[in-house]
């Protein structure tokens, strides 16, 4: 009987072909590290809603969700239609557009706590402008971040994260202090030992977007507390779970405004853009205030090529105007449901160690099991880690490929409001049958 690899490499020669010239091309072969694979990625060719399909023309019900940009699926007409009449309107005019401020009255529309906004063009940038205005805005040079929780690849961010950063000199994280996620007198430890903190920053439901979890509402809570104060500025990183953990992100699902929000991929519909929103007197340090000396010496700097350009803004704007007048959120919320209980039967059906944990349409899958009431995750951060390192993991995602679904990294069902129950159901049929081939490759 041939193996989960074996039956990949059949079912994808057109891939294979692609990758060997990828790898004269690009580093790695590849263009973004999560799309990395051995003994190589897939090539996709078009998608439509909740489905996509390769370059041998298999179709796949896809989880991966433009990397968890595509809450409305792939190819939504309405965005469709924006952009398509907006491209041939101008992609880059040069100047200020009606279409950002759509864009960004459709974003203060869904989220309290936004008072202003200065748009990017990725969640990366978002977070290296968040981290500078708390800095500028407080006259303090530290950051307080999460262990382990991402927020883009820039150099600040990369401190204490769970992957290697070659290249990032050891100076840039004298400024960065990490403390262990979810761990509320740690960050009290470092505020009170500390006075040059500008800021903390996090994840608001656990690094990578819940697949390591903490007790959000009330850890989310004391951070608010503790941070006030100290007259420290608390930044979201809503770059996945904005306008997806609820319409308007964690901060309103768990009821906690922060001083500032990163944000990106849904934002943008599905087109590259991101933003940071939050308090008027800290956005404002990027205002010119036609005082020489201040401007000269306090004001944050912020050019951008792509800024606010009208095809991010067009998409971005129909994207969220129809999150607020449709029931999204609500469609997608429930499929994700739908799947995370069928995922735990199948688990306990076939008597394997693993269960599937998360909260709105972010579920996360563990090859493990514990007591836990399967949206908070209460088993150990690194028994989560290593469990996602393990070759069965590996087997998963390529038996999920052979079975006709595609998640997000190795773990990730990102759901979007256009998968339907049979689309669920289907998956469902489809991760037994993996699930079934995992053990027989004996990786279980």
């Amino acid at each position: 009987m041939p193996t989960i690899l074996d039956e990949y490499v059949a079912k994808h020669p057109g891939s294979a072909q692609r990758y060997t010239e990828a790898l004269t091309l690009f580093p790695g072969g590849v263009t973004h590290d999560t799309r990395y694979a051995q003994p190589f990625p897939l090539y996709m060719t078009h998608g439509t809603g909740p489905r996509k399909w390769d370059v041998d023309g298999n179709e796949y019900i896809d989880y991966v969700s433009g990397h968890g940009a595509l809450l409305l699926g792939h190819s939504h007409p309405a965005i469709v239609d924006a952009v398509t009449k907006q491209i041939v309107r101008g992609t880059h005019l040069g100047a200020s557009t009606d279409e950002e401020i759509r864009w960004v009255k459709a974003i203060k529309a869904l989220i309290p706590s936004v008072e202003k906004v200065r748009f990017h063009s990725s969640g990366t940038e978002a977070t290296l402008m968040a981290m500078r205005l708390a800095r500028a805005y407080t006259g303090k040079n530290k950051i307080i971040k999460m262990q382990d929780h991402f927020h883009g690849w820039h150099d600040y961010a990369m401190a204490g994260s769970d992957r290697p950063a070659p290249g990032v000199p050891e100076a840039s994280w004298g400024t960065m202090i990490v403390v262990p996620s979810g761990d509320l007198n740690a960050v009290e430890r470092a505020l009170s030992n500390d006075s040059d903190v500008a800021a903390l920053i996090l994840e608001p439901t656990g690094a990578h977007y819940g697949q390591l979890p903490f007790d959000a509402p009330n850890f989310l809570k004391g951070l608010r507390d503790l941070t006030a104060q100290h007259g420290v500025v608390l930044i979201f990183d809503e770059v996945v779970t904005g306008f997806r953990a609820s319409p308007g992100g964690a901060q309103v699902l768990y009821g906690i405004d922060p001083d500032l929000t990163t944000m990106a991929k849904i934002v943008a519909g599905g087109l590259p853009g991101g933003a940071v929103g939050g308090r008027a007197d800290i956005i404002d340090m990027i205002a010119h205030r036609g005082d020489p000396d201040w401007d000269n010496t306090h004001r944050v700097y912020h050019p951008g090529t792509f800024n606010a350009n009208p095809l991010s803004a067009v998409a971005g704007s129909t994207c969220l105007e129809l999150i607020a007048s449709q029931p999204i959120n609500q469609h997608a919320d429930a499929m994700a449901a739908r799947l995370k209980s069928g995922l735990n039967e199948i688990f306990g059906k076939m008597e394997v160690a693993g269960h599937a944990h998360g909260i709105a349409s972010m579920i996360h899958v563990v090859l493990a099991d514990c007591d836990c009431g399967r949206e908070i995750c209460t088993m150990p951060h690194r028994q989560i880690q290593e469990t996602t390192a393990s070759s069965a993991v590996t087997g998963l995602k390529r038996g999920l490929q052979n079975n006709g679904v595609d998640i997000m990294g190795r773990d990730a069902f990102l759901v979007s409001a256009t998968h339907t129950e049979g689309d669920i159901d289907q998956t469902l049929d489809a991760f037994e049958s993996t699930l079934a081939a995992v053990r027989e490759d004996g990786l279980l």
